[in-house]
């Protein structure tokens, strides 16, 4: 058994099979809202995951037709109003480990977007490393619809990076919606699938990228976020450095071996 298999959620349901956790934020009838224990949960198994390279890719979705509707109303909000500033500093930095906890996670993350995805959902869609949605997704970085401000667990850092400033800083200040065709044309959604389609879609891209060399797409996942504070010149020699230490894996040599072989390399991830 490996370390995400072992697991017991209790606030989350979680799935391994061929290489793949999938992720199911299971409240349907309030939209799946996230609550303090499933925050925590989260979090915890995303950092379960550093220790377990039996898993290559994880899925994120919801049940019931929505992603998630964000921190639920009556057991998160209400009680927020109730604390002090150090109370409420600890929530704030609670929710921003889960972002922290899905970027520091080697495995690429896929989130199956249906339906809502809005405040805590949509940055949960906006951390993963790509999204698949369907035509009625609506992402909505609403914070500033309950008077919070649009800098929320990353967002202000991430979302320009995916769909540029100007856009990024209409949805962050207005809360409105972005719909699954802007999205699409925007990039933050790599392709969009019927409802009907959308699990068994996410699931075999996550599946093909799970199949190839867990070292080096955990290395690539480590790149994309590391270049961000880097010169031209600073990412092509930390580049340098990060292929030549591929180039040491036995996936590696594997793939040598199977392309003299005239065969396709199965990876193992080491």
């Amino acid at each position: 058994m490996t370390a995400l298999a072992e697991f017991k959620a209790r606030h989350v349901r979680l799935a391994v099979s061929d290489k793949v956790a999938t992720i199911t934020l299971d409240r349907p009838e309030r939209k799946n809202p996230l609550t303090f224990e499933s925050y925590a949960e989260l979090v915890a198994i995303f950092r379960a995951a550093v220790e377990d390279l039996a898993v290559g890719a994880f899925v994120v979705t919801g049940a019931g037709g929505n992603f998630c509707s964000g921190g639920d109303v009556h057991e998160i909000i209400g009680p927020l109003l109730d604390r002090d500033t150090k109370g409420l500093m600890r929530f704030t930095a609670m929710t921003g480990d889960l972002v922290k906890a899905m970027r520091a996670c080697p495995q690429p993350i896929l989130a199956a977007v249906d339906g809502v995805a809005a405040g805590a959902g949509a940055i949960i869609a906006m951390a993963s490393d790509l999204r698949v949605a369907t035509p009625r997704a609506k992402v909505a970085f609403l914070f500033n619809r309950v008077g919070l401000a649009g800098c929320d667990m990353g967002a202000c850092a991430i979302l320009p990076r995916i769909i540029g400033q100007g856009r990024a800083s209409e949805l962050l200040y207005t809360g409105r919606s972005m719909t699954a065709d802007e999205g699409l044309a925007w990039g933050f959604f790599s392709r969009a699938v019927e409802p009907d389609a959308l699990l068994q879609t996410t699931a075999e891209l996550a599946r093909n990228i799970a199949e190839g060399p867990g070292f080096a797409n955990a290395m690539t996942k480590r790149m994309l976020a590391m270049e961000w504070a880097m010169s031209l010149e600073q990412a092509i020699e930390a580049e340098a450095v990060a292929q030549a230490l591929c180039m040491t894996t036995n996936d590696f040599r594997r793939a040598y071996d199977a392309f003299a072989a005239k065969r396709r390399p199965v990876f193992e991830g080491d």
